[in-house]
């Protein structure tokens, strides 16, 4: 669940939430929509700035995850991903499992998935 703590940051043009800006003492971290760092801590205006530059274009990114109880991550694609719910879908021919197999991971995002 995403902390009431956080600020919610909606592009200006249509009012989309692109992320959210994470408070870090007098600075804040650019999050996406399920919790990943998009950035280092910086003013709240560069924060910002970092979502508006980005926008929601990481939905698109092939993305690895690391897999319990296997050596190498795996790739995978995002196919939903929210402030409630991160889905993301096997594009890995080398995993074990079905190409395509669904997995939902826990929002804010816990440090297994990573852009590659």
């Amino acid at each position: 669940m995403i902390s009431s703590e956080w600020v919610p940051y909606y592009r200006e043009d249509d009012g989309e939430l692109l992320g959210y800006l994470v408070p870090e003492g007098t600075s804040f971290v650019p999050v996406t929509v399920f919790g990943y760092g998009l950035g280092d801590a910086a003013d709240e205006y560069d924060a910002s700035q970092v979502l508006e530059r980005i926008g929601l274009s990481y939905l698109a990114d092939i993305w690895v995850l690391s897999i319990a109880d296997r050596d190498e991550p795996i790739n995978v694609q995002i196919v939903e991903a929210s402030p409630r719910v991160l889905r993301v879908k096997s594009v890995d021919y080398g995993w074990e499992q079905d190409y395509g197999t669904i997995i939902e991971l826990p929002v804010p995002e816990t440090g297994r998935l990573r852009r590659q």
